[in-house]
């Protein structure tokens, strides 16, 4: 067989078979083009899904009748103006959309230059290219494709239904316009309006994506999201994480942007997840939005056909920079839980963090913490008992800061505990209800992590040391992470075929079930397998060992030792949700109970 030239029909047509997938591909390349064409309003029209028609107009620079002819040839493009594939400033930079398209549909491309007189039109019809002609349009641009892949019905039995067609697009369209939030977004079946977003005109470009983005994913991520901003070696990200507790099933609300390009990146899903890994389930996803900022030499955006993957140059720095800016975001949230339930359904909490600060000094974290430290001396007695817990010191009367009303502390104060597990707070504005033992094990994580930052977690002797039976295999493993386990202050040695013996237990874990936390830890290490790296589980260990040394539910508190939990944990980093990502407390505003009772 011999070797020939393919006709350009074929090429084109493979060409669209990389380009263009689904009608969401077509969507996506037209809008690039339109925001690279200066656009500040872009409306979409999809009838069938995008398979009938996909209609896309904007108010940009539009162009003239050699520019139309131009457009629709292979590889011409107007935005690498120094033949600079490094620099690349632009979204659609690769001159094969309009072509693809055109090979397999029917293209209408109608335009006017800003100043021109009047309009040209030019039509594509499966490959073959017609004459520009007068056409009436305002300013803009308007591209037309109708009979997706009608040139190539191969492709069609790859499309799906109509309606997941459309959410593909939808999806595409929305993940655009968080990009790019001085544009409106528009888009439409032909009969009914389902994108409406209209140009955001906050002077600052933080609160403008801020707002598009609450507009796309809703209200609650602007209540339940926290600020990035973190600058390392000329790299900037910035954007907002979602609380623990604000998660979805899945990770379809992770964003990612990358010099104002959506794209889709494996590395980037792997760094929300070690920064979310000890304080979110398993089967959670956060919600996070993150707008990176680099040089473009740094980063290369030409290694798919359709741009949406990227390949960074320093790919181990960026993920740094990722699970760096995640984890201090999420640590300065301080005690803040989720406004709403896992699912997002039922009532709606709210959530205490703002409002009135002790120590008279005006939200100052330092006087606040001041304060909290001075509250009046709680005593001795059963509030000693629980481990982890710092009671406030005695002190003369007149050492102490004025010492407002207990509720107005932001956790409030604690009035009464339910079925010996919750607490229920009184705050100025509410109620506050704490799950006891969420809470504590996320206090006694945080003890037992900045013991390990020190140096090594204090330990305590075990009067009678205690022997634990687990069986060869799993009394080897744990004997063989003694070390590891030693720096978290759990002393363990062999004892026998079959059992090891615990001498010394953290010191923060008061009486603890030696044998149920060993046996736990013999079976996460079974899970880890044998090529485990400890180091790099030393925070699954510790979330282990803080689960047992906390205090229990079904255990019933004095007042003390409820309101030190209360204190403590606004003082404590992550507190809001304990070590497998579920909320420590919720919290009533009074205008929730007066809505419950039908008083408002």
């Amino acid at each position: 067989m011999s070797i020939r030239l393919l006709p350009p029909t074929l090429v084109n047509q493979i060409a669209a078979g990389e380009v263009v997938e689904r009608p969401a591909s077509a969507v996506k390349e037209l809008v690039e083009n339109s925001l690279d064409a200066g656009a500040t309003r872009i409306e979409v029209v999809l009838v069938e899904g995008g398979q009938a028609l996909i209609s896309v107009t904007d108010d940009g620079s539009g162009m003239g009748p050699d520019e139309l002819a131009l457009a629709v040839e292979r590889h011409a493009t107007s935005k690498l103006p120094d033949d600079d594939l490094v620099h690349v400033r632009h979204l659609g930079f690769r001159g094969e959309a309009l072509p693809s398209i055109g090979s397999v549909a029917r293209l209408t491309l109608t335009s006017r230059a800003r100043g021109a007189a009047e309009g040209w039109s030019l039509s594509v019809e499966g490959g073959a290219k017609g004459r520009p002609v007068p056409a009436a349009i305002s300013a803009g641009t308007r591209v037309e494709v109708r009979d997706l892949f009608y040139a190539t019905p191969a492709r069609l039995k790859f499309l799906k239904a109509a309606r997941t067609e459309l959410s593909h697009a939808i999806d595409t369209l929305e993940r655009l316009a968080m990009a790019h939030p001085a544009v409106g977004f528009f888009l439409s079946d032909g009969s009914r309006a389902l994108v409406k977003l209209a140009a955001e005109k906050a002077g600052d470009l933080a609160q403008a994506r801020l707002n598009r983005l609450a507009a796309i994913i809703g209200r609650d991520f602007h209540d339940n999201a926290v600020p990035i901003d973190i600058e390392r070696d000329g790299v900037r990200l910035t954007g907002w994480a979602g609380l623990p507790t604000y998660s979805r099933g899945s990770s379809g609300h992770q964003y990612l942007f990358v010099n104002g390009r959506p794209v889709r990146d494996r590395l980037v899903v792997g760094a929300v997840r070690g920064a979310y890994q000890d304080v979110m389930s398993h089967d959670r996803h956060p919600v996070v939005a993150l707008f990176l900022e680099l040089s473009p030499d740094a980063v290369d955006v030409n290694v798919h056909p359709a741009k949406a993957e990227v390949r960074f140059r320093e790919a181990g720095a960026v993920r740094g920079l990722i699970v760096s800016g995640l984890r201090h975001a999420l640590a300065g949230a301080g005690h803040r839980a989720a406004t709403v339930s896992h699912g997002g359904a039922g009532w709606r909490p709210g959530h205490i963090g703002a409002g009135w600060r002790p120590g008279g000094g005006g939200g100052n974290p330092a006087s606040f913490a001041q304060a909290v430290r001075a509250q009046a001396p709680l005593g001795t007695g059963l509030a000693e008992s629980l481990p982890g817990l710092d009671m406030p010191p005695s002190a003369p009367v007149a050492e102490y800061c004025p010492q407002p009303p207990e509720q107005a502390y932001p956790l409030g104060a604690a009035r009464a505990q339910l079925h010996d597990t919750y607490i229920v707070a009184e705050t100025a504005d509410g109620l506050v209800i704490v799950d006891q033992h969420a809470a504590h094990e996320r206090l006694v994580l945080e003890r037992l992590r900045a013991g390990l930052a020190e140096g090594g977690v204090k330990r305590q002797v075990l009067l009678l040391p205690e022997v634990v039976e687990l069986g060869e295999a799993a009394a080897a493993r744990v004997a063989e992470a003694a070390p590891a386990l030693a720096e978290l202050g759990l002393v363990v040695d062999s004892f026998g075929p079959g059992a090891v013996v615990v001498r010394e237990v953290p010191a923060l874990l008061g009486a603890c079930d030696v044998q149920a936390l060993v046996a736990d830890l013999a079976g996460d290490l079974a899970e880890w397998g044998e090529a485990l790296k400890l180091k790099e589980r030393m925070v699954d260990i510790c979330a282990t060992i803080a689960c047992h040394g906390s205090v229990r539910a079904g255990r019933r508190l004095s007042v003390q030792e409820m309101n030190a939990l209360l204190r403590q944990m606004e003082q404590t980093p992550l507190s809001g949700q304990c070590n497998h990502g579920r909320p420590t407390h919720v919290a009533l505003g009074l205008a929730d109970i007066e809505k419950l009772f039908g008083r408002r």
